[in-house]
């Protein structure tokens, strides 16, 4: 049978490793979770700034288009005329 002062040493020894062991995975998730936060924000704000481009490119639409609305400041009934007349001939 072991000595008293072998089981105190072998327990303290269990004890402390299981001590160890939950502190340094608190502090491992901790990490962990605050690379998910840090992670998630970067993908909102890379999702926000594609919706940003992809709103300006819909309100400039393409350069070539034909406004044919007169109420649009972009309105050119020059350009409309011409293709009446291109489509029309």
């Amino acid at each position: 049978m072991a000595s008293s002062t072998v089981n105190v040493v072998r327990y303290s020894a269990l004890l402390f490793g299981v001590v160890y062991g939950i502190s340094h995975r608190r502090s491992l998730q901790k990490t962990k979770d605050e690379h998910e936060k840090h992670h998630a924000l970067h993908e909102r704000e890379v999702l926000i700034q594609k919706a940003k481009e992809a709103w300006k490119r819909q309100q400039d639409g393409p350069k070539d288009s034909l406004v044919t609305d007169p109420e649009d400041p972009k309105f050119d009934l020059e350009k409309l005329l011409a293709k009446w007349e291109k489509d029309y001939s």
